[in-house]
């Protein structure tokens, strides 16, 4: 009677290493709400969830968008200006003058696709045309709204802060953002092909399609979802400010990857990049706030949880090279 072979150790620990790898940002989520539910049982309710999450949307928004860029091996240092500028635009022009604001906004998407087209037609670093872009974006909304103030439209804002039942809107929401722009990019052939322009470009090139258009798309996809986070944060904020989202430049690049993304290859996931933002979103306000770490801190404190999480990350790629 022959027995069968057992399976090498080595064949065991690529199955399970793969798999540990997808779901560390899933692990990161549950150890960050473990932590807030220890710290506060009552932060762990429909309520509580929709305190936390309040402002999860647009960082969720804001977050898929530098994910498209950083799907063609780019990366956007204007977003979060971007999306400042359309929060001073949503809250000035498109209440007073809704087809001038339109205009603008449209307009301001079209911008995007020409600074990838800019990039790829030059051979520019994205880092320091980007760069560049966040001074102009960032001056046009001071230009436009030097102070805080404007008016959210009521539509908007009606919107934001519609109460779903059972499930907080802000997860709702998560959920369906993630749904949507997997099944765009995971599950189209368009989305195989911005994928592999990522990874390999040459052979993207061979195969007849443009990389050209190929930049513009991902960088016009950036400016539409930079744009819907501008807006999602001023129905929620009801106004505008020149300097509202300046600090969501940092937290998308850092939410991509906390969801598995990677800087080169083409190597994205919709899924985790929504499940960084969401961690994002609860370690630095909630989490800190729970633990008393002062606002002067919690920058830090942030930047600790993400070094934590991306030398796990670190760890598992080194045991499956």
């Amino acid at each position: 009677m022959s027995l069968a072979s057992p399976v090498p150790a080595s064949a065991r620990t690529a199955t399970w290493r793969p798999l540990l790898r997808a779901v560390l940002p899933a692990i990161s989520l549950f150890l960050v709400l473990g932590a807030i539910g220890w710290l506060n049982p009552r932060a762990i309710s429909y309520l509580g969830f929709n305190l936390m999450l309040n402002l999860a949307v647009p960082l969720v928004l804001v977050t898929i968008g530098q994910m498209f860029v950083i799907t063609v091996n780019d990366l956007d240092l204007s977003l979060g200006f971007f999306v400042s500028f359309i929060g001073c635009v949503t809250a000035t022009w498109l209440v007073q003058a809704p087809l001038l604001g339109t205009a603008v906004i449209i307009g301001a998407v079209v911008v995007y696709g020409l600074i990838g087209a800019l990039i790829h037609l030059r051979n520019l670093p994205s880092i320091v045309v980007t760069l560049g872009m966040s001074f102009f974006w960032q001056g046009a909304a001071i230009l436009l709204l030097p102070t805080p103030g404007g008016k959210a439209p009521d539509w908007l804002h009606m919107v934001m802060t519609i109460k779903t039942p059972y499930v907080p809107m802000p997860i709702l929401a998560a959920v369906v953002i993630a749904a949507l722009v997997h099944c765009g990019l995971k599950r189209t052939a368009y989305g195989a092909i911005l994928r592999g322009a990522g990874g390999n470009a040459a052979a993207i090139r061979q195969a007849g399609w443009s990389l050209l258009k190929i930049k513009i798309v991902a960088f016009m996809l950036a400016g539409m979802f930079g744009v819907l986070s501008g807006l999602a944060l001023t129905g929620l904020s009801t106004a505008g400010d020149a300097n509202i989202g300046n600090g969501y430049t940092l937290l998308s690049i850092a939410g991509v990857i906390l969801g598995g993304g990677e800087f080169v290859g083409g190597r994205v996931s919709p899924v985790g990049a929504v499940i960084g933002a969401l961690t994002l979103s609860l370690a630095s306000s909630s989490l800190l706030s729970f633990m008393h770490v002062p606002p002067d801190w919690q920058v830090g404190a942030n930047g600790a949880i993400l070094i934590v999480i991306l030398a796990a990350r670190a760890l598992i790629a080194k045991r499956e090279a």
